[in-house]
């Protein structure tokens, strides 16, 4: 992707680097830029903005280990991946967890996963 993202997800976090660093391994992003208070990742199909929540709010914040999954958000992303059991196996290790419910839908197959803060998302794997 070069030039301004078309489309993409914005994101405040308790650990802005934690969690970019999570985004980044899991999805195979890059890092378009960071500072103290954002990091901007990016693939061929959207960008990722991590914003840190202000310290102030951030501190009435527990994120608990694992996370405490957070499934009453009215927006749930989805990214497609090669390989669902490699993020599977990845995830644990950064902080995350990818959910062991599959469902097959129309040329790919799905999956929820966790974030470290506990948001949840999605993951497809485009079928063979």
């Amino acid at each position: 992707m070069s030039g301004p993202a078309r489309a993409g997800l914005f994101v405040y976090a308790k650990d802005p680097e934690r969690l970019a660093g999570f985004y980044e391994s899991l999805l195979g992003m890059t890092r378009a830029h960071a500072s103290a208070e954002l990091v901007v990742l990016r693939s061929p199909d959207m960008q990722i903005v991590v914003h840190a929540i202000p310290a102030s709010i951030a501190a009435t914040i527990a994120i608990s280990d694992p996370p405490a999954k957070r499934d009453g958000a009215a927006f749930k992303f989805f990214f497609t991946i090669a390989s669902i059991e490699a993020a599977r196996e990845a995830a644990p290790g950064l902080g995350g967890e990818v959910l062991s419910e599959s469902w097959q839908a129309a040329g790919f197959r799905v999956c929820n996963a966790v974030d470290p803060e506990g948001n949840i998302f999605q993951l497809r794997e485009i079928a063979p």
